[in-house]
């Protein structure tokens, strides 16, 4: 059974494949293998995956032509649910996964960025994973203004898509400061690198569409799996 917090499996399937056209695996102009093909080889039914490429249709992505197959046509800011997820494998790709360790309400930190008119925030911890493989550890401040409580059970993989659904929250903007940084104490055994080890390091303040910040993160990723992209434009 899958688990409550995972997105419907059409989306995963989606959101794969958009990651996998943006990173260049899948070519602008380039066909998709028939569907039934494609289907047996993503252990989805049929049914499933033409819900998948619909979306990819609808958001530009796909050009389905009768009786000829799938086209992929690239675009740019796509309304992705991972858009502002910006780990990749080294190859580039793979599907973000997230795991929830702990969620609790706190007062903010004494030296964080100013983040919304609470004084205390929801603190989220997860680890994050692309294709099945571990590769983050995030730590995630949301502005304790917009819900009382915040449970684990409460959250999908995708934080943004629980902002947007659950508190009306749409995160329009987010600027990342990128460094190293040594691995927390509370790090996950699953994570490969240990506490104090050196790691990639990202710090975010995420607004809202208004231009308010709501969110600080603070993320550590290991560069030997995953690497931080950013794209702009066509390329």
């Amino acid at each position: 059974m899958a688990d409550a917090s995972s997105l419907p499996k059409y989306i995963q399937v989606s959101e794969m494949l958009i990651r996998e056209i943006a990173a260049g695996h899948l070519a602008d102009g380039a066909r998709l293998p028939p569907e039934r093909d494609m289907a047996v080889e993503l252990g989805i039914s049929v049914g499933t995956l033409r819900k998948a490429l619909g979306d990819l249709a609808d958001k530009g992505m796909l050009e389905r032509v009768q009786g000829s197959g799938n086209y992929v046509r690239h675009q740019t800011d796509v309304a992705s649910v991972y858009a502002f997820f910006r780990l990749e494998r080294t190859g580039g790709g793979g599907l973000p996964t997230a795991r929830v360790l702990d969620v609790t309400r706190l007062p903010k930190e004494t030296g964080m960025p100013d983040f919304g008119p609470s004084a205390e925030g929801h603190r989220i911890r997860r680890l994050r994973s692309l294709d099945k493989e571990v590769i983050a550890l995030e730590e995630i401040w949301l502005d304790g203004s917009y819900r009382d409580t915040v449970t684990a059970e409460d959250l999908s993989e995708s934080l943004y898509h629980f902002y947007r659904h659950d508190l009306g929250l749409m995160i329009g903007s987010a600027v990342d400061d990128i460094g190293v940084a040594p691995v927390p104490a509370w790090c996950h055994d699953s994570f490969g690198l240990q506490t104090g080890d050196m790691a990639g390091y990202i710090e975010r303040v995420s607004s809202d569409a208004a231009g308010s910040p709501a969110e600080f993160s603070r993320t550590w990723f290991d560069y030997n799996k995953a690497r931080y992209i950013s794209r702009i434009g066509k390329g």
